[in-house]
């Protein structure tokens, strides 16, 4: 486990930063090395009105940060077809602990592009007290993963990744902020959501009409947009590979074009599961596996990274992919 606290010095959305500060003012506690509020509702000691209170502060805070949401392209390698200028794509992961709702192995992976090698990879065992709610997943998960971007810049600048990719939703979510794009606007990163199963908000339903469009995917980087009752886009399916009929679920999280979104993962995939993803995912497991001796549990929040709860099998990615 790495030590030393790491401060918010290096990373972008400096209003953003600004808002969570302050709606997390009130009893800081350092958790995993990172500042966060341990609210009564994390141990089952709060009053209803007390969580129903959480709750209201977190949605004031999605909703200030959605303000700072850039969904167009905004670096310059964004604006060729090749990506000319992209090296370093990251990817991030929790993989949680068997019986254990506490402990968590955050993950930070960055590969070369276009090879798709490993260049750095981080993993650290952390304590993650906020509790799960659907729609705010942002705040169990997002402290651990600022942190090792944190660390990242402070011990290897020269690494630094130019996108990150994480297991999870941008806008497709149901206030229109997910994980990705928490995480995009804290770091300033470009930021994209890659979730393995369909998040059902805005009128997106898993009906019959979502599998016959599924089924018409017929090679791999075939797609097709995800839109809202209101006519939005809020992400698209794309067949990630020609071996996989199992599509994934692209959203924009923050400085990047939907669909530089779907071309970048598409081309990042050598698998169903884009590879800094899967590469953070294997990393983060099988620390857990060397370093703490102890089996490893389906990730806790399946269905706001939109997973089916009857196909959120710890080996869906494997038998879609083959273990290698």
């Amino acid at each position: 486990v790495h030590g030393g606290k790491q401060e918010a010095e290096g990373t972008g959305g400096g209003r953003a930063l600004a808002i969570v500060q302050r709606t997390l003012r009130e009893e800081p506690q350092e958790v995993g090395k990172t500042r966060v509020r341990r609210d009564t509702m994390a141990d089952g000691t709060g009053t209803r009105e007390e969580e129903r209170e959480t709750l209201r502060r977190w949605e004031r805070q999605q909703i200030q940060m959605k303000e700072d949401v850039i969904e167009q392209d905004t670096e310059e390698w964004q604006s060729n077809f090749s990506f000319a200028g992209l090296e370093r794509v990251g990817g991030m992961d929790l993989s949680y602990l068997k019986e254990d709702a506490i402990r968590a192995c955050a993950s930070l992976v960055v590969l070369s592009y276009p090879e798709l090698e490993v260049l750095y990879e981080d993993c650290y065992v952390v304590a993650v007290d906020a509790p799960y709610v659907a729609g705010f997943l942002a705040f169990r998960e997002v402290p651990f993963l600022l942190e090792a971007v944190q660390r990242l810049e402070t011990q290897k600048p020269g690494l630094k990744p130019q996108v990150l990719l994480v297991d999870g939703n941008g806008i497709l979510h149901h206030r229109g902020f997910g994980i990705a794009c928490h995480l995009g606007v804290l770091t300033g990163l470009p930021c994209i959501g890659v979730a393995k199963n369909l998040l059902q908000v805005e009128g997106l339903a898993n009906d019959e009409l979502h599998k016959k469009q599924i089924q018409d995917l017929q090679a791999g980087g075939d797609a097709f947009p995800l839109t809202s009752t209101s006519g939005k886009i809020l992400g698209m399916a794309l067949r990630s590979c020609a071996k996989s009929t199992k599509p994934i679920y692209i959203s924009v999280g923050h400085k990047i074009s939907l669909l530089s979104a779907v071309r970048l993962v598409h081309s990042c995939c050598k698998y169903r599961i884009p590879e800094p993803i899967r590469q953070a995912d294997i990393r983060s497991r099988e620390y857990i596996r060397k370093h703490m001796e102890v089996n490893i549990a389906v990730p806790l929040p399946q269905r706001e990274r939109g997973q089916d709860l009857e196909s959120a099998g710890l080996g869906e990615a494997d038998k879609d992919e083959g273990k290698d």
